[in-house]
């Protein structure tokens, strides 16, 4: 029996990415933990609007280290809402101070 191949292109709700890493307000200083989250076509565009959503916030540096895109709606706080501005096209930025 074949079956279709799976492809995360043809997911039946938005692509809603979730970018994960770390971002610096001034070179070498303290970085800030930060989940990322955004619509986006794939992967490659989420990257480029996430660095540029950084940059207008006012980071002058980032690591991304995870990208994925999420299956279901997180119920949680900050996430869900930062869901639902991504969802209403918004660039969430969820940052974790210590």
């Amino acid at each position: 029996m074949v079956s279709d191949p799976d492809n995360d292109n043809n997911l039946e709700g938005p692509m809603v990415f979730i970018i994960i890493g770390k971002a610096y307000e001034v070179k070498d200083g303290p970085g800030i933990d930060l989940h990322i989250m955004l619509r986006a076509p794939d992967d490659d565009t989420a990257v480029r609007e996430a660095l540029n959503a950084l940059s207008e916030e006012g980071f002058v540096e980032a690591e991304l280290d995870q990208i994925g895109v999420l299956q279901e709606e997180p119920v949680e706080e900050p996430h869900a809402s930062a869901y639902q501005g991504a969802l209403e096209g918004e660039v969430a930025i969820i940052r974790f101070d210590e």
